[in-house]
């Protein structure tokens, strides 16, 4: 192979944040957005999700968390750049809350694969995945049945051309885990309190094939949505 392959690059469309991507988002990357709870993971997904899905480029949404789809939405509301016409048209929902409770990595690996070989979506969101590791957690062969889902689902949705997230709640302890080194993109949330007042940080820890800008930078989240500030270098 003589030529370079050309990868296309998506705008999220967050303030900021294509330039801490290095240019935009990878078209066709397996990515996680991680970090600890309420962090801004989940409304730096739909933000993305609504600004980059079109009847033309399709997202699926997978829920795996305890509270319903209705109830999550009925907080993205809240922000700018919800738009209702989508949902259900240019994006689809679906709630695997069910079939994780059986404890079976398998069923729900077909049922994403089902509703993916269905619509097929250009956008793939996975929310929580950290619901998906905990029911492996202390399960004969947990670790290497959660490492074949994940391998599983990356080659899947790699060879529909599908750019897909992976969102959970991870700690510093936690990167040694096979998810991170099947990534081709790592998005790092992190929030604390300074001088009374909650600070928000984003950092691109890993981002294949791109030059990304280093170190934390801060994110802030208001009604518009979330906005990043890269920082100096």
């Amino acid at each position: 192979m003589t030529e370079k392959v050309s990868i296309h690059r998506l705008q999220t469309g967050i303030p900021g944040l294509d330039a801490l991507l290095g240019g935009g988002l990878p078209e066709f990357s397996f990515n996680l957005i991680a970090g600890p709870p309420g962090c801004g993971k989940t409304t730096l997904a739909h933000q993305m999700m609504f600004a980059l899905a079109t009847p033309e480029r399709p997202a699926l949404y997978f829920t795996v968390l305890g509270e319903p789809p209705l109830k999550m939405l009925r907080y993205q509301q809240q922000f700018a750049f919800f738009d209702a016409e989508k949902v259900g048209r240019s994006i689809r929902f679906v709630n695997l809350a069910s079939e994780l409770l059986k404890g079976d990595l398998g069923t729900v690996l077909k049922t994403i694969l089902r509703e993916v070989e269905a619509m097929p979506p250009a956008l793939v969101f996975v929310d929580s995945f950290r619901s998906i590791m905990l029911a492996t957690k202390g399960q004969p062969r947990g670790d290497s049945e959660l490492q074949h889902f994940v391998q599983e689902l990356g080659m899947h949705l790699s060879s529909w051309e599908a750019t897909t997230f992976l969102v959970g709640e991870y700690d510093a302890d936690d990167q040694s885990n096979p998810i991170f080194t099947v990534a081709d993109g790592l998005i790092w949330l992190t929030q604390d309190t300074y001088q009374g007042s909650m600070v928000r940080k984003l950092e691109v820890k890993k981002m294949r094939g791109q030059p990304t800008l280093p170190g934390l930078h801060t994110i802030r989240l208001s009604d518009e949505g979330i906005r990043a500030f890269p920082r100096a270098i």
